[in-house]
């Protein structure tokens, strides 16, 4: 269900559960670990996830896993998603969101847990669980309203509002919108940016950014910015960098 292709520092990963790249709790565990692989191949700098197919990003879980009501599954499968979308976002490869088309419920929650998003002309959008008695578990009603503010997060998950690329773009949801058929080489283009950054420097970076989300209070986050910018002297990257630049050339990042 889960297809990883790693091409030079980018890596690229496939939702392909046909018809409408359905999350299942064996699959959300298969993303939980690959995430974990990727953290720990240092060559790999970027990800880009999108979905297989030319209409689906992802329709989140299939929802005949509730029809039962069996409250065990449902417990097993919150934890998966959770456990696997906060991986997604915690990861230390930067990761694009290519949305191909329809992003619903646990589809929508898995672009959110991207650090960027690129959506085709055509996407869809929503997280709809209320309407059919559930609620977003996996990250959702805690990712959206960070990113789109709390009235946004309140139409979308409260009154069942889907939207639109372009809404999507005018909100916040997403940071780029392409014409059909175009966001993934889009986010493979954004990719290719990342790797060539410093690796360290980013992934600090994004760490840094993150402590806003998290709530870390103002000073305490600016501290942590002034030793992680010290912390990058202990590498060669650092000086790698300054010296490429001066000597106008690209920089041969060590990743260290």
């Amino acid at each position: 269900m889960i297809e990883c292709k790693i091409d030079g520092h980018v890596a690229l990963i496939t939702l392909n559960n046909p018809s409408a790249n359905t999350f299942t709790a064996e699959g959300l565990l298969q993303l939980t670990s690959l995430i974990g692989e990727l953290n720990r191949n240092m060559e790999v700098y970027a990800a880009v996830v999108t979905g297989h197919g030319e209409k689906f990003f992802s329709a989140g879980a299939d929802l005949k896993t509730f029809a039962d009501g069996d409250k065990a599954q449902a417990r097993l499968m919150a934890q998966r998603f959770g456990a696997a979308f906060e991986a997604l976002q915690e990861s230390r490869p930067v990761v694009i969101a290519a949305i191909n088309g329809y992003a619903m419920g646990g589809g929508l929650e898995c672009a959110l847990s991207c650090d960027l998003r690129v959506a085709e002309e055509h996407a869809q959008m929503a997280l709809p669980e209320p309407s059919v008695g559930l609620l977003p578990a996996g990250c959702g009603t805690q990712t959206l309203p960070w990113l789109v503010g709390e009235g946004w997060a309140k139409r979308m998950i409260l009154t069942n509002e889907r939207i639109d690329a372009e809404t999507a773009l005018r909100i916040g949801l997403v940071e780029q919108v392409t014409p059909r058929g175009q966001s993934l080489s889009t986010a493979l283009q954004i990719a290719e940016r990342v790797s060539t950054l410093s690796p360290r420097a980013v992934t600090f970076s994004k760490g840094l950014i993150h402590q806003a989300r998290q709530g870390t209070p103002r000073a305490a986050a600016l501290a942590l910015e002034r030793e992680r910018f010290v912390d990058l002297f202990d590498g060669e990257d650092q000086k790698e960098g300054v010296n490429a630049f001066l000597g106008k050339r690209k920089p041969v990042w060590k990743n260290a």
